[in-house]
């Protein structure tokens, strides 16, 4: 094992210590090209944090492996791959296709969709920006881009530069920190596990409100049956 991976292992044996071992192997084998395939990874697969991907190739970055503008550069294109792949997705998808699905799913409506894309048209721009700062809606916003018809590369403008800036952050924090990376490693458990508090609420909450409604309408039905 060599130096670079030994100095990530010193933070313990989480599964995001294990993740970090794994990027910064990577990035030694085939070097900038690797953290932004990382990245696009972390883009496929959201439960892989893209705040412990980053910093590794900060970390690497300060110990001469690569330069930091590579680092930033090959993160944000590799966020940028990863994020067209979920586009296409939605492009195939389409709104036509998801309100079929939409209407044979339980709790689920046709007119969900066409609110959701309506909002997507009216405020898309920003919620691609945005969206890309945010853990787990970084990958997910780019379905609902894909599905509104944005324009290829409005999506891909506004995916790098909302991406630029969230990679910059958690980069130059593993080049500054360096082998004192793993201060990130206890906020990146905390702020994944408040958005993932966050979906599960309003998850909960939309189940709730739709059983409540479907429950009120079979009440009504009877008693106009009556």
């Amino acid at each position: 094992m060599t130096d670079m991976t030994q100095a990530t292992t010193s933070g313990g044996g989480s599964w995001l210590t294990s993740l970090a071992d794994w990027t910064v192997s990577l990035m030694e084998v085939i070097g900038p090209v690797g953290a932004g395939a990382a990245i696009a990874l972390e883009n496929l697969f959201p439960p892989l944090p893209s705040e412990v991907v980053l910093p590794m190739a900060g970390l690497t970055a300060s110990r001469g492996s690569f330069t930091l503008a590579e680092a930033l550069i090959w993160t944000t294109i590799g966020s940028v791959v990863g994020a067209y792949v979920l586009y296409g997705l939605g492009r195939w998808l389409g709104a036509e296709r998801l309100r079929r699905i939409a209407g044979r799913m339980p709790l689920m409506k046709v007119e969900d969709v066409d609110k959701t894309v309506a909002w997507f048209q009216r405020h898309g721009a920003v919620a691609v920006f945005f969206g890309r700062m945010i853990p787990l809606f970084r990958s997910l916003i780019s379905v609902p881009a894909g599905v509104s018809g944005m324009k290829w590369w409005t999506f891909g403008l506004l995916t790098a530069a909302g991406s630029l800036v969230w990679n910059t952050i958690f980069v130059m924090a593993g080049f500054l920190l360096g082998e004192n990376w793993h201060v990130i490693e206890a906020y990146a458990d905390v702020f994944q596990y408040i958005v993932i508090g966050l979906i599960v609420a309003a998850v909960a909450w939309f189940v709730v409100v739709r059983v409540r409604a479907a429950a009120q309408n079979r009440r009504r039905e009877q008693l106009d049956g009556a």
